[in-house]
């Protein structure tokens, strides 16, 4: 009788020297090999979401508030000014509707999330991952953009399952230890609105915008 139980992943072994020298080999192999995370044909090197992870994207101000609901090895990756925080597979289907029932649903907040069928640009890999090589030291995977690559802030644990330290509905069936998505989701909520209202208020009236300077 043939086992359909899948081989476990052989962990990127850091000191092996048949290893690639190219990054975005390299990286795109401590992705798919170590991580057992897929990724697609290209550059830049994207990750598939809603296979092994769900993802929020939001202000990096809104994200940094929000640190305290994960577990501490919880994968958060910043890219520019916005935060990616993983989450258990299916939450973004099920974002709408909590936002609805956390009373955010009719405002228009700064946070979108990436699930089934989505892609996220690929962090730069944590240096654990370069020895032997020479790391890309911050730039892109991709030879004409050198700068404003996604970094991890929290990378994920080499050879490890992620999915039990991110943040689920309970109803969806996520380990007890899990971060509870709900409370992650209403704290991102309340501080995209706090930086919402803060910009508004920021801007200059629109009737002092436009009128002439007046002189005596």
């Amino acid at each position: 009788m043939t086992s359909t139980v899948p081989l476990p992943r052989r962990p990127l072994d850091p000191e092996r020297s048949d290893l690639p020298e190219d990054p975005e080999v390299r990286a795109r192999h401590w992705y798919e090999n170590d991580l057992g995370w897929p990724t697609v044909p290209g550059r830049p090197l994207r990750l598939v979401t809603g296979l092994r992870f769900d993802v929020l994207d939001v202000p990096a101000e809104a994200g940094a508030a929000a640190l305290r609901h994960l577990a501490p090895d919880s994968p958060v990756a910043l890219w520019g000014g916005r935060m990616r925080l993983l989450l258990a597979v299916g939450s973004a289907e099920e974002l709408p509707e909590l936002l609805d029932w956390l009373e955010w649903g009719a405002l228009a907040l700064d946070l979108r999330a990436l699930g089934a069928g989505g892609l996220l640009e690929a962090p730069v890999p944590p240096e654990r991952a370069w020895r032997g090589a020479r790391p890309p030291l911050g730039e892109s995977f991709a030879a004409d953009s050198l700068q404003g690559a996604a970094v991890w802030l929290r990378p994920p644990g080499p050879g490890g399952e992620v999915e039990a330290s991110l943040p689920a509905v309970p109803a969806m069936g996520s380990p007890g230890g899990a971060p509870d998505l709900v409370r992650l989701v209403d704290t991102v909520a309340a501080q995209c609105h706090r930086v919402r209202l803060r910009r508004a208020s920021a801007r200059p009236p629109a009737c002092r915008r436009n009128q002439p300077l007046a002189f005596s």
